[in-house]
Formats: structure tokens, C-alpha cells, sequence
């Protein structure tokens, strides 16, 4: 259940502002990557780490000797960011220019898991996530590769989305200027493979067709 909070409320166009399940897992779902934001010591730490959302769940791996997931795993609190960028939005004045995206916030705590099974499991839904279908395809994990990963989890219940959509939003008395505005959609988008040195002569398999 995701509740509204002092800290996910936004006082700067509310409306932007959103708290449905639905609409915060199906971002973190599109999402490759997030930045897990925290500080030790009022230093402040930020990094860009790859996740996996499971249920109300979302999860990160790095290896056990990680600087960073040593910090965290206590359970200080964290700030976890994601952002989609879906359009740059181009107005008739630089004042309105904007973009078009969906983002989520979470703040949450770490929990780690040492359970072999649980982290196996991760690494084939992440696999999954960021390479579609080639779990199968891949030699085997082996037990001292996972072994050598953390995994922490964070509840996801204290979140917000935020987004917006559609065209600028112009000045009444600019809106008749002969200046070109609206949006330039920026979907992301996988490309041909290419293969290194030791796959140039190996079928690109069927997974990796684009």
C-alpha cells in the first residue's frame, strides 16, 4: 500500500503529483536504472545502480565488498530516484520550454538478503529485465558468482510519481506568435546489436533481433 507522506507530498503543481500503485510499479517496471541517493557522516552519496521491482519490493544487487551497499545496508535512510524521459516540450518563449516524463521518488531503508536461493532468482529477473528472453541463453550462473553478490531490498510504501504530458503551455499573448512550438518525442530505443572480437562469426540470436 503506498502512503502519502509529508515527504512525498510536492507543493509545486500538486497535480503533477500522484500516488497510485499502479502507475509507480508500471514506471519502475519500464526503468533500467535508479539512483539510490543517501548520506554517512553528512556526506552526501549518490549512485546509479540497475533494479528490480517484485511486488512492493525493490531490489538491488552489488558485489559484497561494495562500498557503497556496506553504507546502506544498515538501514540509514535512502532516497531512491527514477526517471522516464518521454518528450522534450518547446514553447514559444525559453521560459516554457519543459519536458514530458514520468518519475518516481521513494524513501525507504535497506534490508539484506543472504538466502542463495532468493539472490539466484534475482539475477535471472534482472537478466530477464535488461536483456528480454536471454536467461536460457546464457552459460549457467555459478554459485561463487552469486555468492560474491549482496542483495538488499527496500519496502516500496512511502512513494510518489510525478509526470506530465501534452503540449506547452504558453503565455495567452504568445500563443498567435509565428514561432514554431510543441514536442519532440524521445522514446527510447535499442539498436542493432554489435558484436566484440570473439562473437563476429556467431548467429545473433533470436532474443537479440531488434
Amino acid at each position: 500500500m503506498i502512503q502519502q507522506t509529508p515527504r512525498t507530498t510536492t507543493s509545486r503543481m500538486p497535480k503533477r503529483t500522484q500516488y497510485d500503485e499502479e502507475l509507480i510499479y508500471s514506471i519502475l517496471d519500464e526503468a533500467l536504472f535508479c539512483t539510490i541517493s543517501y548520506s554517512i557522516d553528512n556526506q552526501p552519496f549518490s549512485i546509479p545502480t540497475a533494479f528490480v521491482r517484485k511486488e512492493n519490493k525493490l531490489y538491488i544487487h552489488g558485489s559484497v565488498g561494495s562500498h557503497f551497499l556496506r553504507g546502506i545496508e544498515s538501514g540509514i535512510p535512502v532516497c531512491i530516484a527514477v526517471m522516464l524521459t518521454d518528450a522534450l516540450v518547446v514553447a514559444k518563449s525559453a521560459f516554457h520550454h519543459s519536458v514530458n516524463y514520468r518519475s518516481v521518488i521513494i524513501f525507504s531503508n535497506a534490508t539484506r538478503i543472504d538466502d542463495y536461493d532468493a539472490k539466484y532468482l534475482f539475477f535471472k529477473e534482472l537478466t530477464e529485465k535488461i536483456v528480454p528472453n536471454s536467461w536460457e541463453y546464457l552459460r549457467p550462473m555459478k554459485a561463487s558468482e552469486v555468492n560474491k553478490t549482496m542483495l538488499l531490498v527496500f519496502d516500496i510504501s512511502e512513494a510518489s510519481a510525478r509526470l506530465r504530458t501534452g503540449m506547452p503551455n504558453d503565455d495567452e499573448e504568445d500563443k498567435t506568435l509565428p514561432i514554431w512550438s510543441g514536442i519532440i518525442p524521445i522514446p527510447p530505443k535499442r539498436l542493432t546489436p554489435i558484436a566484440d572480437d570473439f562473437s563476429v562469426n556467431i548467429s545473433l540470436p533470436k532474443h537479440l533481433n531488434v
